[in-house]
């Protein structure tokens, strides 16, 4: 089943995506919820309840007609405001990549756990136009993730059981200001700034039954789903990206464990695998400027960008970068900065 919130009347309203046509929750029965946060608190039966209608619709027994044209509506973000969002350190790839590009080791720790931060969860963005502040524009990057919406609440819950706490799976873009990012993180702090202005995640939320066909093998010796899912990202149409969720090593019910260790998830948690190999323009030009250093051209995110990130089973999600009309800058507020040169 394919879960979408849309724009209605200034309100976040939860359907059931058809084909080309979203079938709004509400009027499908009277008992379904019509918002992404009550569906994922109501549990099971709600869930089975609305699978129930998802096959009704596709077997014909739901008159079509009922459907709403997805182009007539405004598509948010799946799970409109989060109760928390984290991203984790997956890829192994990505970050021996981007460790080899910085000339230091590639850190052990890595693989005896897994990482995560919490990122801004009342910055969250769906498909459509994303505006961003001037000093973001200072090395503006895209990462090309996958993420899962948490469906039950949980404490303590081990990689064998943890599956079963995973209500979708999305898209997601980590939006990074570089800048912004390698000045505080010399602080051992962080990220904050650097991340807290944007992350898009979307355009749907696909149940984990329907991905029961790209099911392959976790690395060896680690322990839960995963999924053969094709990433790939495009900017104005050029790809510059492409991996696959089956490269993560470490899993989402892995993360799991670590995420509930001594604490409590709940429906509507956000949590991000971070970034797949090759899947940001810091990681890309790392290496790009390693092995061509006289001749290669970084590249960053500009106003109009327009940038697509597809998965298998999952959709494409696309946005428009947009500029925000104003000066104001927070970099400019530094104190004892150091003179340039």
């Amino acid at each position: 089943m394919k879960l979408v919130s849309y724009l209605s009347e200034e309100d976040d309203r939860l359907a059931i995506l058809v084909g080309d046509k979203i079938y709004p929750m509400d009027t499908l029965d009277e008992n379904l919820p019509d918002s992404m946060d009550i569906f994922l608190w109501m549990g099971a039966d709600v869930m089975a309840m609305a699978k129930d209608y998802d096959q009704r619709i596709k077997s014909g027994v739901i008159d079509e007609a009922k459907g709403i044209p997805m182009d007539q509506v405004e598509l948010l973000a799946p799970v409109p405001v989060p109760t928390s969002c984290r991203d984790a350190y997956a890829f192994r790839q990505h970050v021996a990549a981007a460790r080899k590009n910085r000339g230091v080791e590639m850190i052990p720790e890595f693989d005896q756990f897994p990482i995560f931060y919490f990122t801004n969860h009342n910055a969250i963005t769906g498909p459509g136009e994303v505006t961003f502040m001037p000093d973001h524009f200072n090395k503006l990057d895209f990462e090309l993730e996958a993420a899962i919406v948490i469906g039950k609440q949980g404490r303590n819950i081990t990689a064998a059981e943890a599956d079963e706490y995973i209500a979708g799976y999305m898209i997601m873009n980590d939006w990074s200001a570089r800048l912004m990012q390698m000045e505080e993180m010399r602080l051992n702090l962080g990220p904050a700034k650097g991340k807290d202005f944007a992350t898009t995640i979307g355009p749907w939320m696909v149940t984990p039954d329907e991905l029961k066909g790209y099911r392959v093998a976790p690395k060896e010796g680690h322990t839960g789903r995963t999924y053969d899912l094709k990433m790939t990202c495009t900017i104005n149409g050029k790809q510059v990206s492409e991996g696959s969720m089956a490269d993560m090593d470490w899993t989402f019910a892995e993360i799991i464990e670590r995420v509930s260790y001594g604490a409590d998830i709940f429906p509507g948690d956000v949590i991000g695998s971070g970034t797949v190999g090759t899947g940001c323009f810091l990681e890309l030009n790392g290496t790009g400027k390693r092995l061509d250093p006289d001749n290669f051209e970084p590249q960053w995110i500009q106003p109009g960008d327009v940038v697509d990130m597809e998965m298998t089973g999952l959709g494409k999600l696309s946005n428009t970068v947009v500029k925000a009309d104003t000066d104001y800058s927070v970099l400019a507020l530094k104190k004892n900065a150091q003179p340039a040169g």
